[in-house]
Parts: C-alpha cells; structure tokens; sequence
C-alpha cells in the first residue's frame, strides 16, 4: 500500500461524518419541497371548494339558524322579561322619542303647508319691494333639497375612508376632520352618551350626520332641507347600510383576534357603492 492509498483511506475515515450529514440535510430538503409541492396542489383543489361552501353558508344563515335564533330569544324574553326591558329600554325609548319628534315636525310642515296662501300675499310683497320677478322668488322658495358630497368617516381618527362628490362643494379632508371634532365637542359638552350631533349648517348647506358603530356618514346638501327630505335621505343612508356597509365587516368591526385576518374593502369600491346609492337620489 502505497502513500496514496493510505491518505484516501485517511480522507474517508475523516470525511464519512460529514458526507452522512450531507445525505440527512439533502433529503430533508427534498422532502420539503415535496411536501410544499403538494400542498400547493391540494390548495388548488381545495379552496375553490372551501370558498363555495363559506358562501352558500353565509347565504343559508338566516334559513338554518334564523328558527333556532328566534326561537331562543322567545324563550330568554319569556323567561327574563324584566332583564330584557331593561336592556331594550334605552334603545327603543330613544327610537320611539325620535319618531314622535319627527312625526310632529311632519305635521307641523302639513299645516304650514295648509296655510300657503300666505306665502302669496308675501311674494307679493318682495316682489313689490324688491322689484324680483314672482315667479322667480317662487322658484327659489320652491328649490329642492340636493345631494352634493357624501363622506365615509371614521368614528375616532376623523380619517376620511371614501367619499361621492356632485359638486366638490367643500375640501373633504378638511371636513372630515371639522366634523369629527365638531362633533365630539358637542356630544362632550351636553355629555349625554346616549344622543349624537345630527345636523350642522354651513355656510349655504345643510350637513346631515348619521353615526353607526364605528363610522359615520356625513351627507352635505343644498337647497331647501325640509323634514320629508331628512326623512328620504336616512332611508337611503340606512338602505346602504343595509346593503353594503353591514355586509363588509371591515367597515363595521374590528376584530379582537390578532390572528383573524380581515380583507380591506378597496377605497374604489366604496366610492362606487357610495355613488350607486347617492348619487341619483331625489329628496
């Protein structure tokens, strides 16, 4: 045996520890690889299946569990009564105190309505003042309430989240910021927990406020913002609601679990929604 033979048998002795190891990390990779290659495939199988099954969940709720939920409630009113007056009472005093408030502003508007001669002999006067043509001051008195901007704004931060503009009557980042404060003033002030600012007039509009739970929507209009528009303009804001705002949990809620991830709603589809509901709407 030669020096040569001799320093590759050495080299193996040396080396077998090390090519052993080599063998074990090489196959742990290619079975990570196999198994990432697999779970890729097994995911293009699986989640479109998944997805299908979630929506015809979510579309099933209210027929499988509906029954189950109202017959549940029907038996804890019936067994709780004094806790759920309790728990109900602040809610619906505070609707049923609105609508009454409400009706009586409609009614009063009919009387006034009812009384409409009046305003003739006082067009007759401006116009013998003014020199104004009748039926223009008429017209204006006659001019209808419109939608001008819509803004989507966060309850705390006062972020603008999307908007819909007719007209780009005010500065939108402005205002958003102006009414979130405006509005936290005034509900600190009177520090009653349980009513919100609805309404401010600036300069020639008419800015109406409507709060949900962690949002709100401030609707600017023009015009001549009696009662029986406030009341057209909260159906169309609760229909968008209802239709949209409530169905994307983003926009609503924000999760406790920091594990649970939530898809933004993109700011483009907001606005398109924002305008499909106001952006036609007669008041």
């Amino acid at each position: 045996m030669d020096e040569k033979d001799k320093l590759e048998i050495l080299k193996d002795i040396l080396l077998a520890d090390e090519h052993e190891f080599e063998e074990k990390i090489s196959r742990r990779i290619e079975l990570l690889e196999q198994t990432v290659h697999e779970r890729e495939k097994l995911s293009e199988k699986v989640n479109p299946i998944i997805s299908h099954q979630l929506d015809d969940f979510t579309k099933n709720i209210p027929e499988t569990l509906g029954p189950t939920i109202t017959e549940t409630l029907k038996k804890q009113i019936k067994i709780n009564k004094d806790e759920v007056v309790d728990a109900l009472y602040p809610i619906m005093g505070k609707m049923v105190k609105k609508y009454v408030a409400q009706e009586m502003k409609l009614l009063s508007e009919k009387m006034n309505n009812q009384l409409s001669f009046l305003s003739f002999f006082k067009r007759k006067f401006k116009s013998g003042v003014t020199g104004q043509n009748e039926n223009e001051i008429m017209l204006g008195d006659l001019a209808t309430a419109s939608i001008q901007q819509v803004l989507l704004i966060e309850k705390d931060s006062g972020i603008l989240k999307a908007s819909y503009s007719k007209s780009n009557a005010m500065d939108e980042e402005m205002v958003s910021g102006m009414l979130t404060a405006i509005k936290s003033f005034v509900e600190d002030a009177f520090n009653q927990r349980n009513q919100e600012l609805e309404s401010i007039e600036y300069e020639l509009y008419e800015i109406h406020l409507q709060s949900f739970a962690t949002h709100y929507i401030a609707v600017v209009i023009s015009g001549n913002y009696m009662l029986s528009a406030k009341n057209k303009l909260q159906d169309i804001i609760f229909d968008f609601y209802n239709s949209f705002m409530a169905m994307n949990l983003d926009l609503v809620f924000e999760t406790k679990n920091a594990q649970k991830s939530i898809v933004p709603v993109p700011k483009s589809r907001i606005e398109r929604e924002l305008a499909k509901y106001f952006g036609h709407a007669q008041l």
